[in-house]
């Protein structure tokens, strides 16, 4: 069976779209990871299946029916379910602007498994209202033989947010960063973080299930989350986060919403057969 594709990135995390809006095509962890291959597949970070709320059984989706009618069905490269991908959904929204009846000059709400998200588009840079942070008790992060203490923060997917000296700390981050396991039963992504100017911050990331990637949308709003915290900044204060891949901002606003707003860009579309 022939499966149509298109692919996107933002801030060059990028993903392999699969529109299945009448819910037919169920991915399996095998499909997902030989499409997210960037040898033998299409290449990307995760893969989305673009189904309407109506079509999967999925109890996120089912729980987000009269709410939302779309469902972001969101794997990892190796195949694993995730919660909620900041820049997967600003490419899949505008994924659904450009191929779906969406009107972009309304809201647009699309059911994920962390809960429903809002997007605004406002040119060429799309804002997602990610909801409220989750901040818990200090954790520790491993790398080689250094260790740090991190925020561990809830942006929809778990964070472990580590304040460094220089991005360089980290390595190369071709294994998982050491954290504890109690802690994170399901896994954590990791934010390495360093300062750039008043309210400006970059950032590396390794995302569980995918390894180091270019940029993550949870992961820039759990650093600004932990950055905001340290520097004590009032609620509505803008914060930049600088990417490998480009720059995204983030307001954590006086209503307790994180807002995160960056590009979002389709770069092909085709057929698979997976």
């Amino acid at each position: 069976m022939d499966y149509a594709f298109v692919k996107g990135h933002g801030t060059e995390n990028d993903f392999v779209l699969v529109p299945d809006a009448n819910g037919r095509h169920e991915l399996t962890a095998e499909q997902v990871t030989r499409l997210c291959d960037r040898r033998a597949g299409i290449g990307g970070d995760g893969v989305i299946r673009v189904v309407r709320t109506d079509a999967t059984e999925d109890p996120a989706a089912v729980a987000a029916r009269g709410e939302a009618r779309w469902f972001m069905d969101y794997r990892n490269s190796d195949g694993s379910l995730s919660e909620m991908c900041g820049n997967g959904i600003r490419v899949l929204g505008l994924y659904l602007a450009t191929h779906a009846d969406v009107d972009p000059r309304e809201p647009l709400r699309i059911a994920t498994r962390a809960g429903v998200r809002a997007l605004t588009f406002e040119g060429d840079r799309i804002t997602v209202d990610m909801g409220t942070p989750e901040l818990f008790t200090e954790t520790k992060v491993e790398v080689a033989d250094r260790s740090w203490p991190a925020a561990r923060i809830s942006t929809g997917n778990p964070h472990a947010v580590v304040m460094v000296d220089s991005l360089d700390d980290a390595g190369p981050l071709l294994e998982e960063p050491g954290y504890d396991r109690e802690v994170f039963p399901d896994g954590t992504n990791v934010e390495f973080v360093v300062r750039r100017g008043e309210h400006h911050v970059a950032m590396r990331v390794h995302e569980r299930g995918s390894g180091e990637t270019r940029s993550c949308g949870t992961g820039a709003c759990a650093a600004m989350v932990a950055s905001a915290v340290a520097d004590g900044a009032e609620r509505g204060t803008p914060y930049t986060v600088d990417v490998p891949g480009g720059t995204l901002e983030v307001v954590w606003t006086p209503e307790d919403r994180l807002l995160l707003s960056g590009p979002a860009v389709l770069v092909a579309e085709g057929v698979t057969d997976l």
